[in-house]
């Protein structure tokens, strides 16, 4: 997964983007279209630039943001993502390359809390030498996803998490065009809610509503694995917190992919609501939340000892008729379910 910024003038060009890709497709469709591209109208673009800029966001975001002065690469593809007060999830691009040319950083950001981004942002900067600006009008971004992972992916353990989160292998078509317009294929360009469904089917949360600011635990949304927290960088704003949940070694929540059925095992298409509650049916315990939710799939915060040990009483509180089936994402460290296996049996 790649995302890119690209000029805004280039997102008035003309493209058939209905042609041959329909506007909303089926989870086999887009399984098998190979790599597709997005226009993501839903993020912004924040630009910090001056000398200062690394430091000042080394402070506040939990990835290590001097990662992005080495060669581009795999390691470059940590995107980061902030844990500071009132903000959402941030995804960014830079420096540049050329040693001679002013330091550039540019982020793109949940659209809906912009201005408390960049008020957040400000506040901190206190003296520190750097200019952040909205640059949404100049900028726009674009989502690169799909089937086919990086060939070039140094993750051998964990050849699924290649193409899946910000810590994604290196895609060269996309990272060359960040200064022009997306290499898209007219036919290959398509409706961001296909994204939004992408993500669903990969366990991905993303932006300021399926990541609550001031309340999500960064671990329990499965970020680490994607790339987004650095537990070598130092200090950060919030990172006391994450460290201990870390090292304590057991997550018991996560983020995972939800299905919806009925209890005839056929999907049920659009009963279901974020902030449902998912309960057992037999012990009568609930089991977490619904944070998403797209026709007759979802993502749920849910404990792990309920949503992935393969029982069929999972359903929606009020909605007995609504069954839930959770499932694990490929791309997920195999240790993860080991360590809260390990904890179960000792405890």
């Amino acid at each position: 997964m790649n995302r890119v910024l690209s000029s805004s003038f280039y997102k008035h060009c003309n493209r058939a983007i209905h042609q041959t890709i329909p506007k909303h497709r089926n989870e086999t469709q887009l399984q098998t279209a190979g790599p597709v591209a997005s226009l993501i109208k839903s993020r912004s673009v924040i630009r910090f630039r001056g000398p200062d800029t690394v430091k000042f966001l080394q402070g506040l975001l939990t990835n290590d943001i001097r990662k992005f002065g080495e060669p581009i690469g795999d390691k470059t593809a940590n995107f980061p993502t902030p844990n500071v007060p009132t903000t959402s999830d941030t995804t960014g691009t830079g420096p540049a390359s050329d040693p001679n040319q002013p330091f550039e950083l540019f982020a793109d950001v949940d659209a809906s809390v912009l201005d408390e981004l960049l008020a957040t942002f400000t506040k901190y900067r206190l003296r520190s030498k750097v200019e952040i600006d909205n640059v949404a009008s100049e900028f726009s971004c674009w989502q690169r996803y799909g089937s086919g992972p990086s060939a070039n992916s140094s993750d051998v353990e964990e050849p699924e998490a290649a193409s899946v989160g910000w810590g994604a292998g290196e895609d060269g078509a996309a990272m060359s065009s960040s200064s022009e317009a997306p290499l898209i294929e007219a036919d290959k360009e398509t409706d961001e809610q296909n994204y939004l469904m992408w993500r669903i089917e990969k366990g991905v949360a993303e932006g300021s509503i399926e990541i609550p600011k001031g309340e999500a635990m960064p671990l329990e949304y499965n970020l680490v694995g994607l790339n987004a927290i650095s537990f070598d960088k130092g200090c950060y704003v919030g990172q006391e917190l994450i460290a201990r949940t870390h090292h304590r070694g057991v997550i018991r929540k996560r983020l995972v992919p939800l299905r919806f059925q009925d209890n005839d095992g056929k999907e049920v298409i659009d009963k279901v609501i974020p902030g449902s509650e998912v309960v057992n049916r037999e012990s009568g315990k609930k089991a977490g939340l619904v944070t998403t939710a797209l026709g007759c799939r979802g993502l749920g915060l849910l404990r792990l000892e309920e949503a992935l040990k393969g029982s069929t009483a999972l359903s929606i509180q009020g909605q007995e008729d609504v069954k839930v089936v959770a499932s694990k994402p490929d791309w997920w460290p195999s240790d993860w379910l080991q360590d809260l296996q390990q904890h179960t049996a000792f405890a």
